[in-house]
């Protein structure tokens, strides 16, 4: 590998240049207090190692060089990167090492620190936590993204305290990323067929620790500058920027491991941006194998991870048949007398396979490229569930075959330092390279006053942030020196502190504080028992609402009355994220159930002894007991008016009668000891359970492995068993209408109800199917499958047979209904072949 040119470092320090380029330094302490030293304000500015050494000095780096302590700071950096780099982690240690080739993870934005700003928002650093979590415990993971010119927009409030957005330049040779260098070809680059031309798309890799993520650019001379553009901006454009966007990170993508990793078993995509890599990966391997290419999709299937983020249908992208028509005619011509057409390709993104009308859906072709889909936390699965449900037609709710791994975040990013000595004190420096045990019991070990101390450390380092921030936005907005002066006074390091930081869209209700202004100011500027509010977010370009929503924060910040108690803080990012997580007491999270997928912000706090207080949603519904936080509500339906009515009382009564009571309630020595317990159950129950590495073992055992012995069994001896897979899914296919069901008679026998029924099979073997009695989910009883075993065949009849069961459940014999699903020892049902018959 070769890098974008630095200043000449003097021997002493040039190891420099290697730890800059390792993104490991975004989750270090000590690589704080080692970029600081180097150049103190333009660290604090950019928090960008890669531009601190561009910055610096040739008189700099020779002091630097001669200076002891430095050099010493340096060598221990590198030495603990050196070890975290050689000793084997977890996974590496575990007999699935030898199991699993290796996962390519595929994401349209990564969040992995203000160096690199290549996310737009949760999505993003749930994805950056993902490589960083993967690095920690050893997993085999590559990352596979776009490099994008400019990224998500940078925030500046205006003074009617409106939002403006700014799309700054993203230089490569700013950034912590390398070319990737092959031997004997040079900088790598993929050529991607489209309409009339092939577009070259170079290959940047940035370092994460163990992982590599490689990232894909279409800003090359010898591309036209309409594609150099196709990279610009991350979700820039109209439709048919973003479907080339899609088609470089997914095909362009799976070509990039192709290339460099052949031994890459799992291709999980996160999200449906990345879909098209499923097709790609089939194409390829139909290509070398000479096989069908349905047979190469059901050989490669077995290996590809769908996890969808989305709680809302409207929220997949779609696009027209005839934009598909126009950029994936490669797939057709490359694969000519393989069996597939581009009508083919189209069918597996609509739910209505023959609607020549119906917009291609990306998540609907990830579900059916994939083995399994997960969705991203226990309520966002049963949410996704219904969501799917049109690819599953009469095939019940609860069946339809979407899982979750709840997400986690990776927790040496969002820790403060104070909260890291308290942990490490406890538990010691390898507490989250390992996964999980249920709960931490050690915590005790520390004291009250340790713990409470950590706070206010916290909760001061955010009043000065805070104070800092706003001066330097309102000086570099044009206010007058008077009122950036008074941003020095705003916050107190010792009032009770709340926060919530998100993106600023209406089903997120970030207002609903605002809605009984009476209440809130008795919160703000009660004496005895203050409140204190810092806020953060952006709103969606277009989204006029959400803007609107912060301006109306914005309005009451800049009101003298409440001018020191509540504080907005601009252009949020992942920097400003963790100062606010790390400072804050109780974070608010108000979304309308069940539209937060996850919501991973709230999980920050935890290791830093911050409480949650939010509507049970996402993964605060699976989190929450009255120890270890608040809920608002109760999560009841109803119109969406009357919610937000009881959500606003309730948030208010949580408010008044427990927060703010219990944080001022003080012993002799000056501390809240039910506050402080209701912290430790916080860090202790849930911090390990919310964390990287529990959502990276679900991921492992979950998908990886049992994937990755999936797709080892079909593909042995040129993919024989995916051929006679694909087989037996076009015969059913073919014959599964000639099948039908009788009447079924019962009797009973004391406590049991006996079944016999009849099947007439038609064209269909009885050994592709199972006959089975179906009781599905109701508020007393879980849904339920009873298999019925063949008796005998029916006489005169052709491909008839008799079927009996016993049902001994307590529950109605009505609830039950015969039915006949493929059977298959080796499909995922009904996720590979969703064909179902009722009785009735």
């Amino acid at each position: 590998m070769v890098t974008i040119p630095l200043p000449q470092l003097p021997t002493e320090i040039a190891a420099l240049q290697s730890v800059a380029l390792d993104l490991r330094w975004t989750w270090s302490h000590e690589g704080d207090a080692l970029w600081g030293a180097v150049d103190d304000k333009l660290w604090e500015r950019t928090h960008n190692p890669w531009t601190v050494l561009h910055g610096a000095s040739r008189e700099r780096l020779k002091q630097l060089a001669a200076d002891e302590r430095f050099l010493q700071k340096l060598a221990t950096f590198v030495g603990a990167r050196q070890q975290y780099l050689q000793s084997p982690g977890w996974f590496r240690g575990t007999d699935g090492a030898s199991r699993l080739g290796g996962i390519a993870y595929f994401s349209m934005e990564f969040g992995l620190g203000a160096a690199l700003p290549l996310y737009a928002g949760g999505l993003g650093i749930l994805a950056g936590d993902y490589l960083k979590a993967a690095s920690d415990l050893d997993i085999p993971v590559v990352g596979i993204g776009l490099l994008y010119q400019e990224g998500y927009f940078r925030q500046l409030i205006d003074a009617s305290g409106m939002q403006q957005e700014f799309y700054p330049y993203n230089e490569p040779a700013a950034m912590p990323v390398e070319p990737v260098i092959l031997p004997e070809d040079g900088w790598l680059r993929i050529g991607l067929e489209m309409p009339g031309r092939v577009v070259q798309l170079r290959v940047w890799q940035a370092t994460v620790g163990r992982v590599k993520l490689y990232l894909l650019d279409s800003n090359d001379a010898l591309n036209s500058p309409l594609d150099r553009g196709i990279t610009a901006k991350l979700y820039g454009g109209g439709a048919e920027i973003r479907l080339m966007q899609e088609i470089v990170l997914g095909v362009g993508g799976w070509r990039v491991v192709e290339m460099l990793h052949p031994e890459i078993e799992i291709c999980h995509v996160n999200e449906g941006h990345a879909a098209f890599a499923t097709i790609e990966r089939a194409r390829q391997l139909a290509l070398k194998a000479n096989i069908d290419f349905w047979d190469a999709l059901w050989a490669t299937r077995a290996g590809n991870v769908f996890t969808t983020h989305t709680p809302v249908a409207a929220g997949f992208d779609r696009f027209p048949s005839s934009l598909l028509r126009k950029y994936l005619p490669y797939v057709e011509g490359a694969l000519h007398g393989r069996g597939v057409k581009i009508d083919d390709v189209l069918a597996l993104g609509k739910s209505d396979q023959n609607d020549p009308d119906e917009q291609f859906n990306m998540a609907f072709l990830a579900q059916r490229g994939c083995a399994m889909t997960i969705g991203v936390s226990r309520l966002h699965g049963e949410v996704s569930r219904r969501i799917f449900q049109p690819l599953f037609p009469r095939w019940p709710s609860c069946e339809v075959p979407v899982s979750h791994v709840t997400n986690g975040v990776h927790i040496p990013t969002w820790d403060s330092a104070g909260s890291d000595k308290i942990w490490t004190k406890a538990y010691g420096k390898e507490r989250w390279r390992t996964p999980p045990s249920e709960r931490l019991e050690r915590i005790e070990v520390v004291s009250d006053e340790d713990i409470w101390s950590m706070r206010g450390e916290g909760r001061q380092r955010l009043v000065h942030f805070a104070r800092f921030h706003l001066a330097r936005h309102l000086r570099e907005g044009g206010f007058d020196l008077e009122e950036v002066q008074r941003a020095d006074h705003v916050l107190d390091p010792n009032v009770l502190t709340l926060g919530f930081a998100r993106r600023f869209t209406e089903y997120k209700r970030p207002n609903l504080l605002l809605r009984d202004r009476d209440r809130l100011d008795n919160l703000l500027r009660n004496d005895m028992h203050p409140v204190q509010i810092v806020v953060a977010g952006k709103a969606h370009p277009a989204d006029t609402v959400g803007k609107e929503m912060i301006q109306e924060w914005i309005r009451l910040a800049r009101q003298p009355r409440y001018r020191r108690h509540v504080v907005f803080l601009e252009d949020y990012d992942i920097s400003l994220a963790q100062e606010m997580v790390q400072g804050v007491d109780v974070w608010i999270n108000t979304p309308r159930r069940p539209w937060e997928a996850c919501g991973t912000s709230g999980m920050k706090v935890l290791v830093n002894g911050g409480l949650n207080c939010s509507t049970l949603d996402g993964w605060w519904d699976e989190a929450y007991n009255s120890e270890v936080g608040w809920s608002i509500g109760d999560g009841s339906g109803g119109a969406a008016e009357d919610v937000d009515v009881r959500d606003i009382q309730s948030l208010y009564d949580v408010l008044e009668n427990q927060i703010i009571p219990e944080f001022y309630n003080r012993d002799a020595d000056g501390l809240p000891r039910a506050w402080l317990a209701r912290i430790r159950e916080s860090m202790g129950r849930l911090t390990p359970v919310f964390g990287g590495a529990r959502m990276m073992y679900d991921y492992v055992e979950k998908a990886y492995l049992p994937l990755a012995k999936l797709v080892q069994e079909r593909r042995k001896d040129n993919c024989a068993l995916a051929k006679s897979m694909n087989q037996w899914s076009r015969t059913l296919h073919s014959r599964w209408t000639s099948l039908h069901i009788g009447t079924p008679m019962v009797n009973r026998t004391d406590d049991t109800w006996n079944l016999v029924v009849p099947v007439y099979m038609g064209e269909v073997s009885p050994r592709s199917v199972r006959v089975e009695m179906f009781a599905d989910q109701t508020a007393e009883y879980p849904p339920e499958v009873i298999m019925l075993h063949q008796e005998h065949a029916i006489a005169g009849a052709t491909n008839g047979y008799i079927f009996a069961g016993a049902v001994t459940s307590s529950r109605p014999l009505e609830d039950y209904t015969v039915r006949v699903v493929p059977y298959h020892a080796n499909a995922l049902l009904p996720a590979e072949l969703p064909l179902i018959a009722w009785q009735h």
